[in-house]
């Protein structure tokens, strides 16, 4: 059966609150008003560094290296207070290994944070390839990020799972099928939708 590629933030957890606690605390320290939650949300699917540039620019300052060490530092130290698996979701891992599906993992979280995260959650077991954003010289929407993470799996395709344009156009670029999970971070176009976990399995299904 074909292998599925999970994105991870705003497909499997949501780890917006904990994202949104860090930044607004750097922006504090330059003197700068919080983001609210929702608008951190739309500003997460890039890595780090543009997420730090976004918070800057909407309180008018601009980010500097030393505010992405610091956020790196703390981020990592701990990325999960808050940090949840969207309802349904590890049930969805579990159901689609129980098919003699091979999962793997794409995402533009550096691979520290993110295999931190998965051991907190209880979702390491699932995957048998972990590709973070400072895996390769690669991001996702660039396609040889994903190709690395289907090289890693020693598979030649897969869908792609993900809330963000950038992981359907990662999956485009590769001749890949993919399906948009609504309830993340982002926005795009696609031609498989799910709204829930048991219609992410029916969507998967359909593809085949």
């Amino acid at each position: 059966m074909r292998a599925v590629v999970f994105d991870l933030d705003g497909t499997l957890i949501d780890s917006a609150p904990d994202i949104a606690a860090v930044l607004n605390r750097i922006l504090g320290s330059e003197g700068l008003a919080p983001l609210g939650l929702d608008e951190v949300r739309g500003m997460i699917g890039d890595g780090a560094k543009q997420l730090l540039e976004r918070g800057f620019a909407a309180r008018g300052g601009q980010a500097q290296a030393h505010h992405l060490a610091d956020f790196s530092d703390e981020y990592h130290a701990n990325p999960v207070r808050e940090t949840v698996c969207f309802p349904g979701l590890e049930q969805a891992l579990a159901a689609l290994k129980a098919e003699g599906r091979q999962l793997g993992l794409c995402t533009n979280k550096s691979y520290g944070p993110t295999v931190r995260i998965l051991d907190a959650l209880g979702l390491t077991p699932y995957f048998s390839a972990i590709i973070g954003g400072d895996s390769t010289p690669y991001k996702k929407p660039d396609p040889r990020h994903l190709a690395a993470t289907l090289g890693a799996m020693e598979v030649s395709s897969a869908i792609m799972v993900g809330d963000h344009a950038n992981d359907l156009n990662a999956a485009a670029g590769l001749g890949q099928k993919a399906v948009f999970v609504s309830w993340g971070y982002g926005v795009a176009q696609a031609t498989h939708t799910a709204s829930t976990a048991q219609e992410l399995l029916l969507r998967i299904a359909e593809i085949g």
